[in-house]
């Protein structure tokens, strides 16, 4: 599943910045919900930070979830377990294919779950999607989500963000999470975040540690910003 060495990075940055419009036309900022996808390695705790933010902001909004896994739909039960929302808001996507294919290069079934997922719980604020753990060039298509996290860790090695990548390099906001493990494993998290945001352009980073929900807090603000943009209709 390892992606070819000689990635466009210039084609995938035109492809990860293109308009909502040109991607999804008639339905851009105010016409339906904001969607975020979430991706990252195996392991980077993307379900973590989803359920976190599950918990953080259903007060406020109204909220829907689908996650994708290859074979199972174990990051739906997780989430459903722990009851971060009702389980008819979260819907599972079983790819049967490698990862990025489903939330890059054939959409299908993801923006399936998604529409009917909004239709069913219309208003919606907020729709969430968890890719399956993937590698660094893992990116959603802008035909599937307006913005877009990636997330890291530093058990996953404190290089990861010198040696960049579209997820890393490209995403709206990378999270660099687990930095509680840090000392653990070795990983300098200020230089992780030097690094990162030497590739960055000025996109943000956030460093935390999710050992509760409120570990995700500024995650969070950044996704009530995003939302407050999308409906004035100054999202990116």
């Amino acid at each position: 599943m390892s992606p070819p060495h000689d990635v466009d990075l210039a084609g995938l940055h035109q492809h990860l910045h293109a308009p909502p419009g040109q991607t999804a036309p008639g339905s851009g900022p105010g016409e339906r919900p904001l969607r975020i996808g979430i991706g990252g390695p195996v392991g980077s705790g993307k379900t973590t930070l989803v359920g976190a933010l599950c918990t953080l902001l259903r007060d406020r909004y109204s909220v829907v979830v689908v996650t994708n896994d290859i074979f199972t739909s174990e990051d739906a039960q997780a989430l459903r377990a722990a009851a971060v929302l009702p389980e008819d808001r979260i819907a599972a996507v079983e790819t049967g294919c490698c990862p990025h294919t489903a939330i890059r290069d054939d959409i299908a079934a993801n923006l399936d779950a998604v529409e009917r997922l909004e239709r069913a719980h219309d208003p919606v604020d907020i729709t969430l999607v968890e890719s399956g753990g993937d590698n660094l060039t893992a990116i959603f298509s802008r035909g599937l989500v307006d913005q877009q996290v990636f997330v890291i860790d530093t058990a996953g090695g404190d290089d990861v963000p010198r040696k960049g990548g579209p997820g890393v390099a490209l995403a709206d906001l990378l999270v660099i999470n687990k930095t509680d493990l840090a000392p653990y494993v070795g990983a300098d998290v200020e230089r992780m975040c030097t690094d990162a945001a030497d590739r960055r352009s000025g996109r943000p980073v956030l460093p935390i540690s999710i050992v509760d929900a409120d570990g995700a807090a500024d995650v969070a603000e950044w996704v009530e910003a995003s939302v407050h943009s999308w409906r004035a209709g100054t999202a990116p």
